[in-house]
C-alpha cells in the first residue's frame, strides 16, 4: 500500500470497496473499525458536508462497489446476518460499524438480522452457525456442515448482481496463534468451496476470494502482517483473463468488479 507500518482492517476494507487507497491517503494505517475520516467518506455528501478530511477531500465520497451498483440500478447484499444484540448496541451508540455494514447500510442496504438466518435468506460470519450457539446463546438458529454452507452461499449469491460475504474468522483465529485450530478453519473453508463450487455456474457469475491484509499465514506472530494477501478469481476463463491482467493490489479489486458487472 505504500505506507509504514502494519496493515489494518478498516483502510483495508475501505480500500478493497472502493478503489481508493485510504493508508495512502490518510498517510497511516487503521482500523478495525473506522476512523471519522473514513465514516464521513461513506456518508452522502451534501451542503453542510463538502470536506471529508485531510488527504480525502479531492475525491467523491462514497464510490463503494455498493453505493456504485446502486446507482447504476443494480442489486447487491451483504449475506452475513447479526444478532440482535448487535442491532441494540449500534442504535445505543456503544458499538459501530466496521467499515463493510458502514458501506453497506450507507448505500441503502438493510442488514440481515436473526430471522433472516432463521429464514435462510443469509450466512452466519462462521459460516456454520455454530458460533451463535456456543458464543451468543441462540438455539433457535440453524447449524450447517460447511458444505451445506457453500451450497447456501451459492444458492443466495444467485438473487443479486453482486453479494458480499465477510469472513474474519481467520484473522481472530491468527491472533490466537494456535497451529491446530487453524488448519481446521482451513479444512472448514475447503468444504465451503467445495459446496459453493458444485452448485455455481461458471458462465454466469464470477467468485472473488481475497482479504484486507495478511494474518493467519504467519503464526509466529499474534499481528498482520505485510505478506501479500491472495486474490483468487473462479469463473469463466474471459474473465481470469481480464483479472489476471487487471488485478495486482487490493486498489484494483472494486474497478474489476464494477467493470465486470458493466459488461
Amino acid at each position: 500500500m505504500g505506507v509504514a507500518g502494519l496493515p489494518q482492517s478498516a483502510t483495508g476494507q475501505a480500500t478493497l470497496l472502493t478503489g481508493v487507497n485510504f493508508a495512502k491517503r490518510l498517510g497511516y494505517h487503521f482500523g478495525p473499525k473506522p476512523n471519522p475520516e473514513i465514516k464521513m467518506y461513506f456518508q452522502p455528501r451534501n451542503a453542510s458536508n463538502t470536506q471529508i478530511s485531510a488527504g480525502l477531500d479531492d475525491i467523491q465520497s462514497n464510490t463503494s462497489i455498493f453505493s456504485q451498483l446502486f446507482h447504476a440500478g443494480k442489486t447487491a447484499s451483504f449475506l452475513n446476518a447479526y444478532p440482535s444484540v448487535y442491532f441494540q448496541k449500534i442504535n445505543s451508540g456503544k458499538r459501530n460499524h466496521s467499515v463493510i455494514p458502514l458501506a453497506a447500510t450507507s448505500s441503502g442496504i438493510n442488514l440481515f438480522n436473526q430471522n433472516d438466518l432463521i429464514m435462510d435468506r443469509a450466512l452466519s460470519a462462521d459460516f456454520t452457525g455454530q458460533g451463535w450457539h456456543d458464543h451468543l446463546n441462540i438455539s433457535d438458529t440453524p447449524i450447517l456442515d460447511p458444505v451445506q454452507a457453500g451450497i447456501r452461499l451459492a444458492a443466495l449469491s444467485k438473487n443479486y448482481h453482486f453479494s458480499m460475504f465477510e469472513f474474519w474468522e481467520s484473522d481472530f483465529i491468527g491472533h490466537k496463534q494456535n497451529f491446530s485450530n487453524a488448519i481446521r478453519l482451513i479444512e472448514k473453508i475447503d468444504l465451503v468451496l467445495k459446496g459453493l463450487l458444485s452448485n455455481w455456474d461458471m458462465e454466469d457469475g464470477g467468485i472473488l476470494i481475497t482479504s484486507d491484509h495478511g494474518n493467519l499465514e504467519d503464526l509466529t506472530t499474534r499481528k498482520h502482517t505485510k505478506n501479500c494477501v491472495p486474490a483468487i478469481f473462479i469463473g469463466a476463463p474471459a474473465y481470469q483473463q481480464k483479472f489476471s491482467q487487471r488485478v495486482r493490489s487490493i486498489v484494483d479489486i472494486a474497478p474489476f468488479i464494477i467493470e465486470l458487472l458493466s459488461d
